[in-house]
């Protein structure tokens, strides 16, 4: 559905959102210390210029907030928020080719902090969402539960529940237990 950096832009997006204590199924924030954010970049490794101390942790947490507006939203009010990403991030997009990658789109300097990176990449996926019109793939979870959120990559678009805390699973136990005591009743 989606070129291979605009999804990998999504999935970062989508972990730094629900590493937030409110979408956490245990509450916990997930992207607490610095050994949360290595975890992090080792499952979404980013090139540039990477500091590892406490401020550009501490901008990386501040940026989850504003990465969530994206999912709160319809695809008109993503728009704007998308667009002050760009001008704040100075986004210049350039092809570039590395590590193995493809040619893809880099619209910062490698040495910009690494929030206003991942924020600007993340920018650039939502442009491609919201250009293409599948910004109903844009999602929080259905469960009664849970406020993570998920990008539905399902061929047919249908899927409802998040990967983050067992929602599907848990929501199928509960529908089937609740149809069960009512066959009973």
């Amino acid at each position: 559905m989606f070129i291979r950096d605009t999804e990998l832009s999504l999935r970062a997006a989508t972990a730094l959102v629900n590493s937030l204590p409110e979408t956490d199924a245990d509450g916990l924030d997930r992207l607490a210390t610095q050994d949360d954010l290595a975890a992090f970049l080792r499952e979404f490794p980013y090139s540039g210029t990477i500091r590892r101390d406490d401020v550009e942790l501490s901008e990386l947490r501040a940026a989850r907030t504003r990465l969530r507006m994206l999912w709160a939203g319809d695809r008109e009010a993503a728009v704007p928020i998308v667009n002050a990403m760009l001008r704040e991030g100075k986004a210049l997009p350039q092809l570039t080719i590395h590590d193995g990658y493809d040619w893809h789109i880099h619209a910062t300097d490698d040495q910009a902090p690494l929030a206003t990176r991942i924020t600007v990449e993340v920018a650039m996926a939502f442009v491609d969402v919201i250009r293409s019109d599948h910004f109903d793939r844009v999602r929080e979870c259905d469960a009664d539960d849970c406020s993570a959120v998920y990008i539905d990559y399902s061929k047919n678009g249908s899927k409802r529940y998040c990967d983050t805390g067992n929602c599907g699973n848990r929501m199928n136990v509960n529908a089937y237990r609740r149809r069960k005591a009512e066959e009973s009743a």
